[in-house]
């Protein structure tokens, strides 16, 4: 993170003549927000799913937590979403990288997961060739290392937030000029606001979404999430999240309808943290 750059680049310049405890605190300082000392904890804020059709998540909360490996940027429990309807190409050797129309997930719809009001739009990154070869992916940790330097839309990409009452939800690795919403629209849940891209640290077309309690990812502390009803994951009205590398149908139409219509306080309301446990899938 900058913080982090930041805090090495005082220590360095320790031998310049600057006071070393200038680079410690700013490397104490710069820890505390990586690990997300103090992060908080409640109940997962019920959301309906931000996509449509056949999924998959390449990471998720279910399994490990962070799931990105890290609390910064409000990423303590994101959620990575990849189309898998048959065609998608999988991890290879060759070849070291393809174009995002390869990958069923470019282009798809992305919707609002609860009503709200949208605080922050990001959309001028443009979508680049995916990273899943071999080669690739040991490329990446320095690659994603760069991005950070350029600050959360490095990571993230193209991304909006959406302000929905006690919390703020950020859809990331959007398509660039996809974005249908600007700052101050109200939305509501179901609606599409944008198409799925290949922005940002991401190593193929895929859709990013985080629960966070602030609006800008640079200081905010992620929050826990589930989706409603609306997705098979087993029992048609269950709660949770999808596991890692185990498609998921998340359904449309009437069953999204219903899970749009559910009262204020169960969806997407600042009401949803009572201190009550939700079951894993």
């Amino acid at each position: 993170m900058p913080l982090m750059w930041l805090a090495m680049a005082a220590l360095m310049a320790g031998y310049l003549g600057l006071s070393w405890w200038v680079g410690v605190g700013l490397l104490v300082a710069a820890l505390a927000v990586h690990l997300r000392l103090g992060t908080p904890r409640c109940t997962p804020r019920v959301l309906a799913p931000p996509v449509r059709g056949r999924w998959m998540a390449l990471t998720s909360p279910v399994d490990n937590v962070p799931s990105q490996g890290t609390h910064a940027y409000g990423q303590t429990y994101a959620l990575g979403l990849v189309a898998e309807d048959g065609t998608r190409p999988d991890i290879a050797w060759r070849p070291l990288s393809r174009p995002p129309e390869d990958f069923p997930a470019f282009g798809a719809p992305v919707y609002a997961p609860a009503d709200g009001t949208v605080v922050r739009v990001h959309d001028r990154r443009r979508d680049h060739r995916s990273r899943n070869s071999w080669p690739w992916l040991l490329g990446t940790v320095v690659e994603n290392t760069l991005r950070e330097l350029q600050g959360p839309s490095g990571l993230m990409g193209n991304h909006v937030v959406i302000d929905i009452g006690g919390a703020h939800v950020l859809l990331g690795h959007l398509r660039r000029g996809s974005v249908t919403v600007a700052p101050g629209d109200r939305v509501v849940a179901g609606r599409r606001i944008a198409a799925c891209g290949s922005s940002g640290a991401c190593t193929e077309p895929q859709v990013r979404m985080q629960l966070m309690d602030l609006g800008h990812p640079l200081f905010a502390a992620g929050l826990p999430m589930v989706w409603g009803s609306g997705w098979r994951a087993g029992a048609p009205e269950d709660e949770g999240l999808p596991e890692t590398w185990r498609p998921v149908e998340v359904a449309g139409g009437a069953e999204v309808a219903d899970l749009c219509d559910v009262p204020a306080g169960q969806i997407g309301s600042a009401g949803d943290y009572p201190g009550s446990e939700v079951r894993r899938t």
